[in-house]
């Protein structure tokens, strides 16, 4: 069972990207021109897709893919292209919306040349009336959230997994330490969610300790770093 303190976070997230930063997030994800700090995460984030995506098969025909935290649609419409079914979810309907106008274009091009097919929800990514799928991908979805929260997400998600969950986490480095504080000093209604830094070594133990990690095992990490973006990517694969 996921605790008030998920609950509670998935509250703030929402209300945080669907309310407060949803035009800047739609800026952030397009190719319209942002502060330097802005460009960093920019160059950060296609960066660390690129990874999640290179972790995945290259033909994806015939398996479904959950996008849990798909924001404007990106990694999702990649994954289509190499033939998935796509479950994109995210946590904002803003956001839902607008990933499904910037890829109305593409989609019907992509079901006739690799039957690849999006559907795109507004909800939590652990709605277990989604389904069960052959890859999961959580890219910064869940930096948001303490370590005991995100054992509890992963768990929940490998139960309906059959071969990978590929997710971010903010790895506890001294720099991002940095700019955690730098980021208090903004009013508080420009912050975003605070990010929940959290041990690489300690994720690796749960994986290795917690008897519902059993059947799975930590294959590879890769951290992306540059400017503001700071981001470690981990795979967990069916034994």
């Amino acid at each position: 069972m996921l605790g008030q303190s998920y609950v509670q976070r998935r509250g703030e997230i929402e209300h945080y990207f669907d309310r407060t930063a949803a035009a800047a997030w739609a800026r952030l994800t397009s190719d319209a021109p942002v502060s330097r700090v802005r460009a960093t995460v920019r160059a950060g984030r296609d960066r660390m897709r690129q990874t999640l995506l290179s972790w995945l098969p290259d033909d994806l025909r015939g398996r479904r893919v959950l996008d849990a935290g798909c924001g404007t649609g990106a990694l999702a419409m990649e994954a289509a292209r190499r033939g998935a079914e796509v479950v994109a979810i995210d946590l904002s309907p803003t956001l839902v919306d607008l990933a499904r106008e910037r890829t109305q274009a593409e989609r019907a091009e992509v079901k006739a040349s690799s039957g690849g097919h999006i559907e795109f929800h507004a909800g939590d990514m652990l709605d277990p009336a989604h389904g069960h799928f052959d890859h999961v991908v959580c890219m910064d979805s869940i930096i948001h959230y303490g370590h005991a929260d995100v054992q509890r997400v992963l768990a929940t998600l490998i139960e309906r997994t059959a071969d990978s969950v590929v997710f971010t986490f903010a790895p506890r480095t001294p720099v991002l330490s940095v700019m955690h504080k730098i980021g208090s000093l903004f009013p508080r209604g420009d912050r975003a969610p605070m990010i929940v830094p959290l041990a690489e070594s300690l994720l690796l133990r749960t994986v290795v300790e917690d008897p519902r990690f059993s059947k799975w095992c930590a294959s590879r990490t890769h951290r992306v770093q540059g400017g503001f973006y700071i981001s470690q990517a981990m795979e967990l694969r069916r034994r």
